[in-house]
This record gives structure tokens, C-alpha cells and sequence, in this order.
């Protein structure tokens, strides 16, 4: 046990491991093997993940931040005594991932009940290589085990603790409109030129939702998405730079949009846009969603040009929206398509109903709230499912 614990304190490229708690809380027993320290060793690694000792450090190993990982990264060439370094330390770690109950009791002087924890056969230096030979898919760090991001009050990227599940087979119509995105965010995916997507088109016809399920079509071929509130567009070259050199792409998605003309956000969002040196990342692209069609909020004095440069100034309005190299319209559905919609979600929760009886209501619902999209169409079934 010793020996072990002299290991782990020659961790180098993995020398922030030793902060884990569960790994402090090892290293604790390791040099005061008792059953109260045991205990502790054990109560972390439940409050963890379950008291699973193999997949935990699976887990640590492939969230790690290190500096060989970063590198691989970045695309550098790693040198040969790093290199060794690690194969030495993942070594070590599989010592403790392969530990027991009953190789870590043995020699502890108490006869009482001690709690039990699951160690499996996991090869970490196998698994670790193949994750970071392949980093451009399962990325590192926070990267590693989340799919969306939103960025906080201090412009600092953090991950979404409970993303949005949607899956493509879930929406219905707009084919074309998804076509056109998926496309272009597999070319970003395969190194290729990618343009910056904005959608446009009623409240409810599932632009955002398209975002968030390709979103989690593609997590695994190496996509994350990156949410940036309106209010915080001017952290975009900050976070810009922070995901430059990620070997993951990115979509920054910014939804609803709108501006006033004035609006400071406009001039920034504009600025990356056009391709100012901060922007020009070759992983991120931007997908943005507005009700409104030239984004910015037009006043009765803007339509009518109570000045001489009324043609300047409409031509301001539209400037931002021209900027995306893509731009999609998620028109409102007509009736027939609002009941395909319906119809469909229907038939994906067990729904059955006499079909007129279905429409009259599913139209009714509609009508009684102002007109029909996807999204109305969705609280209609679950209007039906809560009876």
C-alpha cells in the first residue's frame, strides 16, 4: 500500500488528480490505513459515481486537462520523455483502478461490517490512447463528457448540467430547411468551409429545436454547441479564442435575436461577422434564430425616412442579417401541415383517436391561440396525454 501511494505522488502529467477527493481521500488510507479512513476513501468515491473504482478513473483520466492532452490537441509534436511519462503514469492509475475491497482491507484491525465498492477490467492506457488519437471526436476536459455549453455572467464557457434531449427524429417537416444544416455542419465537422447559418421564421417552428437536435445527431463525430445570450455577445472573441485551438468544432448559438439600431451587441456581432482577426476560427461557426427578418426593431421614423439618407439607413437594418453566409426561413406551417405534425407526434406517444375528432381539436387548439406552428402542435399532444 506503501508503494502505491509513493506512485501517485510521482504523478507529473496527471499531478492534478491528487486534488480529486476521491483520489486525496485514497492516498488519506494509503498512509493511515484504518476503518474510519477507509470509510471516508469509499463515502467519496459513492457521492462520485456510485462507488465504481475502474470507471472512475477512466472518468478523471479522460476529463483531465494536462498539458499532454493539450498539446495533442493543438496538433504539436509530443515529445519522447513525456510521452514515457505517461504510458508510466497510466500505469500507476491502473493500479488503482484495478483496486479491491479486499486488497485495500486486508491489513486493517477491525472485524466489523466495511462497505464495498465494483472494480471492473478496464485497460485506461488502452482506452486514454485511443480517446486522445482520436481527439478531434471525443475532445478533452469539459469537452469530453458534455454535448451543450452556455456562456456565464463572467464570459466564461461552462457546461449545460441538463441539456435538451431532442432528437431529429422528433421533428417533423422542414426537411429542406434541416438538409441545408446538417450539411454545412458536417462540412465544418470534415475540415471544410462552413458558413454561418441564420434562421429566421414565426415563434414555435422549431428553429432552435433543429439547432439543439443536430446538435445531439453530431456530439459524437466531435460537435458542441456554445449558447450565447444576447446580453453577452461581447464575450464571443473571448470565447473565440478560448476554443481556437480546441480540437473540437463548435456551433456559438445565439437564439432570438433582436436589436435596437443603436445597440452596441449589433456593431460586435456585426464586427465577427465581416471576419475581424479575433473571429477567424476554423472550428466555430456562428447559428443565430430571430422572429424578425432584418433582426434589428425598426421604427415608424426608420419605414418612412424622415431623413435624407433613408436608403443608408434601411440598408443598415439589413446589414447584419446579409453577414450570415446562410440564411433559412422556417415559414409558419399551413393547416396541412400543422396536422401532419400533430398526427405524427400522435402516433410517436400512443395517441388514438377517431381522425376528425383529432383535427377538429388539434385545429381548435390552434385557432385559440392565435395561429398554428410545430410548437403548438407539441403542447397540444401533451395536453392530451396529461388528461
Amino acid at each position: 500500500m506503501n508503494r502505491l501511494k509513493s506512485r501517485l505522488e510521482t504523478l507529473c502529467i496527471f499531478r492534478e488528480l491528487l486534488k480529486d477527493e476521491v483520489i486525496s481521500s485514497l492516498c488519506d488510507f494509503l498512509s493511515n490505513q484504518t476503518a474510519s479512513s477507509y470509510a471516508e476513501f469509499v463515502s467519496a468515491l459513492y457521492e462520485k459515481n456510485g462507488g465504481n473504482i475502474s470507471r472512475y478513473v477512466k472518468e478523471i483520466c479522460e476529463n483531465s486537462e494536462n498539458v499532454y492532452v493539450k498539446a495533442v490537441g493543438r496538433g504539436e509534436d509530443i515529445p519522447s520523455y513525456i510521452y514515457i511519462a505517461l504510458e508510466n503514469e497510466l500505469d500507476i492509475l491502473q493500479e488503482v483502478a484495478d483496486l479491491t475491497k479486499e486488497g485495500l482491507t486486508e491489513f486493517i484491525d477491525y472485524k466489523g461490517f466495511l462497505p464495498d465498492f465494483m472494480t471492473e477490467k478496464l485497460r485506461i492506457k488502452d482506452s486514454y490512447l485511443h480517446r486522445t488519437n482520436n481527439i478531434g471526436k471525443y475532445g478533452y476536459g469539459i469537452y469530453a463528457k458534455n454535448k451543450m455549453f452556455y456562456v456565464d455572467s463572467h464570459g466564461d464557457i461552462a457546461p449545460v448540467k441538463n441539456p435538451d434531449k431532442i432528437e431529429l427524429s422528433q421533428l417533423v417537416d422542414y426537411e429542406r430547411e434541416r438538409k441545408i444544416i446538417i450539411d454545412n455542419t458536417k462540412a465544418l465537422l470534415d475540415g471544410k468551409p462552413a458558413a454561418n447559418i441564420l434562421l429566421t421564421g414565426d415563434a414555435g417552428t422549431g428553429k432552435s429545436s433543429t439547432i439543439k437536435a443536430v446538435a445531439n445527431a453530431l456530439w459524437s463525430e466531435g460537435l458542441r454547441v456554445v449558447e450565447v445570450r444576447k446580453d453577452r455577445i461581447s464575450a464571443i472573441p473571448k470565447v473565440l479564442d478560448e476554443l481556437s485551438s480546441n480540437p473540437l468544432k463548435f456551433v456559438l448559438f445565439i437564439d432570438d435575436i433582436s436589436f435596437l439600431k443603436d445597440d452596441d451587441s449589433f456593431n460586435t456581432l456585426k464586427a465577427i461577422l465581416e471576419g475581424s482577426v479575433t473571429a477567424k476560427s476554423e472550428n466555430v461557426v456562428i447559428y443565430a434564430t430571430s422572429n424578425r427578418r432584418h433582426i434589428i426593431r425598426e421604427s415608424f421614423s426608420d419605414r418612412e425616412g424622415d431623413d435624407i439618407h433613408r436608403n443608408d439607413t434601411m440598408q443598415e437594418l439589413v446589414s447584419l442579417s446579409e453577414r450570415f453566409g446562410i440564411h433559412i426561413t422556417f415559414s409558419k406551417p399551413n393547416k396541412e401541415t400543422y396536422l401532419h405534425i400533430a398526427r405524427h407526434l400522435a402516433k410517436e406517444n400512443g395517441i388514438e383517436m377517431e381522425e376528425k375528432e383529432f383535427e377538429l381539436l388539434a385545429e381548435r387548439y390552434a385557432l385559440e391561440r392565435g395561429g398554428r406552428s410545430a410548437r403548438l402542435a407539441r403542447q397540444f399532444i401533451d395536453g392530451l396525454l396529461s388528461r
